[in-house]
């Protein structure tokens, strides 16, 4: 099983990889499935991606504080939400659609109200 874990957890960490470079495919979901799966498969290479440039730009503030900048919300949002947008466009039938859209209200719902949303962190000069 835990060659099995590990062998997804390549496989998550690059998809993660090609959706840093890629704005259509998510990032974050895909990383955090990978930190889950190197954490239950192996030690060293949970501690290895932890040091990773990757991990400590899109997780390591979510990890820790279990929350996210308004900025980064609205990013993951309308990335999100434009893809399944598309789809709903793409599909006749009318019962997909409706689930589609529960998917977004739910993805919403979900960032605004369970996902911590801390404020921006911007140097004294007021770039980020």
């Amino acid at each position: 099983m835990k060659l099995v874990l590990w062998i997804l957890a390549f496989v998550f960490l690059a998809l993660g990889a090609v959706g840093a470079l890629v704005p259509v495919l998510p990032t974050t979901p895909f990383l955090l499935l990978s930190s889950a799966c190197f954490a239950k498969s192996s030690t060293r290479f949970h501690r290895w991606f932890c040091s990773t440039k990757l991990y400590e730009n899109n997780l390591k503030s979510f990890v820790e504080t279990r929350g996210m900048t308004l900025r980064t919300k609205g990013k993951i949002l309308v990335i999100a939400t434009t893809a399944i947008l598309i789809s709903m466009l793409l599909v006749d039938i009318w019962f997909v659609r409706l689930i589609l859209f529960g998917v977004i209200a739910a993805q919403y719902y979900y960032f605004f109200f369970r996902i911590k949303t801390l404020p921006d962190e911007t140097n004294d000069d007021g770039i980020e």
